[in-house]
């Protein structure tokens, strides 16, 4: 379901969180009480407890970004100045600090690991615009990403991510107010895809040299239902050798390559960088995410760093390297559920 219209979110969504985190705060003691009592009789760990917590900490701290942000909303003169440098450099200190917070408390209630394999890009050698290319599969991905761009690597991104995030209000809010871009799913676009492609063209190219624009280019999480429906609409489209690669792709979705095509030409001498990670696979439904807590899990991520000299000019060239790289990702999932990679693959 698409998010409300804008009024809706900033005028009933976003003072009810933080209404409603007061609320949870002021009556702490007997949340917790209760969530205790009833995790002897729960399988796992703590496993109600441990999920009242987190989802009051991200409660709590969604509220304290929206109060911030409402501040920084009225020094701006009311909003006339968010958009510039100044504000803008705030809204992405506020992203990281956010992030940052998260993924301590997460660490600690979930005892979630997140680790990089191989070499580091150079994303965390500025200089360079670079767009991000990354598999999208499991929850949290792409806060996981854009927490280690901005902690990690100290660059400043531009997102292409679903439009339903905004139901989330300090997401909506912030990235609202930064360089990034919501998208309707495509049975809810209205304007087609030429202008979500335009829209990705502008947007990649205005990259300055320490940002990196994201993309997430199957549009969806991977299921095993999504990956038959891909390749059922690259047949109905007579794409055939498409539906083909599709189909050796045994962990990932085929990609979609018109955003990825538009931001390549709108910024050609930007670096890519691939993005895969692995370990939230089994986590689809919240049920799922029930089953699995504490997830005691490890989060893998791998980077691959390609310069703009060997990013192919053709248009057929660059979608059979888009697809030869999503190959070359679906094998490195292969090996670490194997357990046999070595991270550099």
């Amino acid at each position: 379901m698409g998010p409300p219209p804008r009024w809706v979110r900033r005028v009933v969504l976003a003072p009810a969180v933080v209404a409603l985190a007061f609320l949870a705060v002021t009556t702490l003691p007997v949340w917790l009480l209760a969530a205790a009592a009833i995790s002897p009789l729960m399988p796992g760990w703590l496993r109600p407890l441990r999920l009242f917590w987190i989802s009051l900490f991200y409660l709590v701290l969604n509220a304290a970004a929206l109060v911030v942000m409402c501040g920084l909303w009225v020094a701006s003169g009311f909003g006339a100045r968010k958009r510039s440098a100044p504000f803008q450099r705030a809204h992405y200190a506020l992203t990281g600090w956010c992030l940052r917070v998260l993924f301590w408390q997460v660490r600690w209630a979930l005892r979630l690991r997140i680790h990089v394999a191989g070499p580091d890009p150079d994303t965390a050698a500025p200089g360079r615009p670079e767009l991000v290319l990354c598999r999208h599969a499991g929850p949290g991905d792409s806060f996981i990403l854009i927490h280690a761009l901005v902690n990690w690597y100290r660059r400043t991104p531009r997102i292409v991510l679903k439009d339903t995030l905004q139901w989330d209000p300090a997401v909506d809010v912030l990235l609202n107010r930064l360089p990034n871009q919501f998208l309707a799913p495509e049975r809810r676009r209205r304007d087609g895809s030429r202008r979500v492609d335009e829209t990705i063209r502008r947007l990649a190219a205005g990259l300055g040299d320490n940002d990196a624009m994201v993309i997430f280019p199957e549009g969806g999480n991977f299921t095993p239902r999504r990956r038959m429906a891909a390749i059922d609409r690259l047949r109905s489209r007579g794409l055939s050798e498409a539906a083909r690669r599709a189909e050796r792709l045994r962990h990932v979705l085929a990609p979609r390559p018109g955003g990825v095509l538009a931001a390549l030409d709108a910024a050609p001498k930007a670096g890519v960088v691939f993005v895969a990670h692995t370990g939230l696979e089994r986590m689809v439904t919240v049920a799922d995410v029930w089953r699995e807590l504490p997830m005691d899990k490890q989060i893998t991520m791998r980077f691959w760093s390609v310069p703009p000299s060997e990013v192919p000019a053709g248009r057929g060239e660059r979608i059979a390297w888009l697809y030869e790289w999503w190959r070359r990702i679906d094998d490195w999932i292969d090996t670490q559920r194997l357990g046999t990679g070595d991270g550099h693959g």
